[in-house]
């Protein structure tokens, strides 16, 4: 089974995704990584915050050689994001291509505050992030919503909302686990 989990940059994904592949089988597959290992390959970028400001052709060549790979695996959990803001406009993570590859089925999107994910932004200072408020945090949470939605459709996969209290990682990570280990 291939499940994935999506959320804005400084939701606290990776904290949970970790406690997460302690509670199950699921081995975790980042997109994003895999997609920036293919594209510093070929000499396209040097750091993977350049992803998002490659041309978008060549950001679908990526997400396209990127499904292709992860298509092949199973007992996945595939980190990635639902929607990717870049200068043109909100991009899908996963558009149709990829998600009737992928074979997904379900879908989480960890979610959690607008202001508690900016403060963990301005605290992180290993990423290059775009300045962002609380209300285009905001914006964009919801857009992923319209955009898991809309993978829901092309997979017939399920949705989970799971929120992501502040200094509680482990409250989601045990949500997502019991819908896991309850669809085994």
């Amino acid at each position: 089974m291939r499940v994935v989990i999506a959320g804005v940059a400084g939701v606290g994904k990776s904290t949970v995704l970790e406690l997460v592949s302690r509670m199950t089988h699921y081995d975790i597959i980042n997109y994003g990584t895999l997609m920036f290992e293919m594209a510093k390959e070929i000499g396209l970028v040097s750091d993977r915050d350049q992803l998002r400001k490659l041309n978008v052709d060549t950001q679908i060549n990526l997400q396209k050689k990127a499904s292709q790979a992860i298509g092949k695996m199973d007992n996945v959990i595939i980190d990635t994001h639902m929607a990717i803001k870049s200068p043109r406009g909100y991009l899908p993570g996963l558009p149709e291509w990829v998600v009737r590859e992928l074979k997904v089925s379900i879908y989480f999107l960890i979610e959690a505050s607008s202001e508690m994910i900016l403060a963990r932004r301005l605290k992180d200072k290993n990423r290059k992030r775009d300045d962002d408020t609380v209300e285009s945090i905001r914006e964009h949470q919801e857009i992923n919503r319209y955009f898991a939605v809309a993978y829901s459709v092309y997979t017939g996969a399920t949705i989970n909302y799971v929120n992501n209290p502040d200094g509680k990682p482990e409250v989601a990570a045990d949500n997502i686990a019991k819908v896991l280990m309850g669809n085994e």
